[in-house]
């Protein structure tokens, strides 16, 4: 029997309907992610989902929620009383029972510290303890701390202190904390490191939460998901199994669909002719004809053309010289708090760097610094001639919410230049998707994606030889992130790109900059997976190395079996130590290699030949010392 149902849903804002009659079931055990061009509807669904049975917040149609099951919501952009502390928002969703855990929460604190009449406090708590059994809610104060745990959250700390991806962390143990059946979730990796959001995927897939979502993190798509929905022209289509299969039915499915409005559009002009003819029209024997014009006239003007794709370029502007930026044993520390620690890089030009690590670790500190817009604690900042430097903002600082859009592409002007070429801003604004009726809107009337599109479109149309992109891919569709891909990929200039998205940095990048913690950082060639792969290897090495590996004492461990080795297993016992050697020794150079991020600019398939070796020679150490270990075993000589 199913969670959720979507019945004929209709709602729309303005003339464009977002959904037209759709129908949508939600399945015990699903984990189904919605997806769709910014703009389509699909926040209002959720929103729908969330607001229960009846019609909620539909024009038209029912949402049904199977009876007795609780459902968790978290909005793209949730909202907290910041004068609250953690767990008080935690509880807040719990009903009546959240006043009382909260006041009993208020007085141990009291009684902790000290303070107020003690016989008073003690009576109070008495009583808050007689009415939380009544109500059943401890088990309630014990989900709350469950969950406050393990998103790593302070239950006693300010909510208005937060940073936005502990918020983001608070919205997700906010909605957990009533144990839900259902968990609908609005981009919940946005705001969140990439550590956060592995961690998040698994918890999600472990727990067995029936789930529907909205996400634009394709990787997170490809893990989480055993579904596929697609909002497009109001309708809702499912496509099972994976984002991979998804694209492959959806080219299919719109190719079918342009050949039937091909036919369709070649009939109606035929029978346009025809009607045209006059007197032979109205004949008793062709009124079927005419009828069929009507419909087909009728079916044209309803069809919903797919939503266009945004016309992205990019001006690199003059060249930078060769090199952008070089430091020498840079050092940053606020506080006894180490940011940077004796790093060292040179930086030239064409360069696509990826910044990543958790957030609070300095990547901003880092590229600041990279840029001579900060100064070291310690060590030299050399920085190239010719910059001209591009910012994108996560937090979209640079939008004036009562601004129109016209005020932020082209302030005084009608017109912006791209590539040498003056082109009015309202045509500029089309190649972002916005409408000419909106052109004059402010920015306020947008939704998260069109900002971020706003946000592109500023930057975008200004030279730049330099580009620093600070999460650009929040809020973005599918379709856009595509395209912006390709875009900085065939970028000239040198690229600093922070991001969440590690299939965004898979397709841009080709050298990481990653923390290591404690101020560490450490350059690395390829992108997020190449990062990932490398910090396996070495990780797996280092726990397969001989040296590594404990001696069990003489007085603890049994007294092995000597057996009696034939002469081939006694050669290949002699020889194993050699072979071991040498394959750490392949594997040492290789990964020394591999740590020159120049490598990958000047022989990438030299590159990608060392890391397919690292792969290969791990399964060969693995194999050798298991084998060296069973030999020196059953010579009575343990490892």
């Amino acid at each position: 029997m199913a969670f959720l149902k979507l019945s004929a849903a209709c709602l729309a804002y303005g003339h464009v309907p977002l959904l037209d009659h759709a129908d949508f079931l939600l399945d015990p055990g699903e984990r189904v992610a919605l997806i769709g061009r910014n703009g389509t509807g699909k926040s209002s669904l959720l929103a729908a989902l969330a607001a229960g049975s009846g019609r909620g917040k539909l024009d038209d149609g029912e949402v049904w929620v199977q009876p007795g099951i609780r459902v968790g919501y978290v909005p793209q952009e949730p909202i907290f009383d910041s004068a609250v502390t953690v767990f008080e928002a935690v509880i807040s969703g719990m009903g009546e029972a959240s006043k009382l855990l909260a006041a009993y929460h208020e007085v141990s604190h009291q009684l902790a510290e000290g303070g107020g009449d003690h016989d008073a406090l003690l009576n109070k708590m008495s009583d808050l303890q007689h009415d939380l059994e009544a109500c059943g809610a401890w088990a309630y104060e014990a989900q709350a701390e469950k969950v406050i745990d393990r998103f790593g959250l302070d239950p006693d700390a300010n909510v208005g202190s937060l940073s936005g991806g502990q918020k983001k962390r608070l919205a997700l143990a906010q909605a957990l904390a009533v144990a839900p059946e259902v968990l609908l979730l609005d981009e919940p990796t946005n705001h969140l490191d990439i550590a956060a959001i592995e961690w998040l995927e698994t918890m999600l897939i472990e727990a067995g939460i029936t789930l529907f979502f909205i996400t634009h993190d394709r990787s997170f798509l490809d893990r989480v998901c055993t579904r596929i929905v697609e909002l497009d022209r109001g309708k809702l289509a499912n496509f099972p199994g994976s984002f991979k299969e998804y694209q492959l039915r959806k080219e299919q499915q719109l190719h079918e669909e342009g050949l039937a409005n091909a036919r369709a559009d070649k009939l109606l002009k035929e029978e346009e002719v025809w009607i045209r003819k006059g007197v032979e029209a109205r004949r008793t024997r062709a009124i079927f004809r005419v009828q069929r014009l009507d419909i087909l006239r009728a079916e044209r003007q309803a069809r919903r053309e797919r939503m266009g794709k945004v016309n992205l370029q990019l001006d690199s502007g003059d060249k930078s010289g060769k090199l952008v930026a070089e430091l020498e044993h840079v050092s940053k520390s606020y506080g006894q708090r180490a940011i940077v620690r004796d790093f060292s890089t040179r930086i030239q030009r064409g360069d696509k760097i990826g910044v990543i690590g958790p957030n609070g670790a300095g990547k901003t500190t880092l590229l600041r610094m990279i840029l001579g817009e900060l100064k070291p604690d310690e060590g030299i900042v050399r920085l190239g001639t010719k910059i001209d430097v591009a910012y994108f903002d996560q937090f979209r600082t640079q939008l004036n919410p009562d601004s129109t859009l016209i005020d932020i592409i082209s302030p005084g002007s009608d017109f912006v230049e791209i590539g040498g070429a003056r082109k009015h801003v309202i045509g500029y604004l089309e190649d972002f998707l916005f409408a000419p009726e909106r052109a004059r809107s402010p920015v306020s009337s947008l939704s998260g994606g069109e900002r971020n599109r706003l946000l592109l479109a500023r930057l975008f149309a200004r030279p730049a030889n330099v580009l620093v992109l600070d999460e650009p891919t929040n809020d973005l569709d599918i379709e856009t992130l595509e395209l912006l891909e390709e875009l900085l990929a065939n970028y000239t200039g040198t690229l600093f790109l922070v991001s969440h998205d590690r299939t965004f940095l898979d397709n841009v990048v080709t050298q990481t900059i990653a923390a290591e913690g404690d101020g560490t950082w450490q350059e690395y060639a390829g992108g997020y997976s190449d990062w990932a792969a490398y910090k396996a290897s070495r990780a797996k090495a280092e726990k397969l190395k001989p040296e590594a590996r404990p001696v069990a004492k003489a007085a603890e461990a049994p007294k092995p079996k000597v057996e009696k080795l034939s002469w081939k297993e006694q050669r290949e016992l002699e020889g194993l130590p050699a072979k071991i050697a040498g394959l750490e020794g392949e594997q040492g150079t290789l990964s020394a290699l591999l740590e020159d991020a120049s490598i990958y600019q000047t022989d990438a398939l030299a590159a990608q030949k060392a890391s397919d070796r690292l792969a290969v020679i791990d399964d060969e150490l693995m194999a050798y010392l298991e084998r060296w270990e069973k030999l020196e075993a059953r010579a009575g000589n343990p490892v």
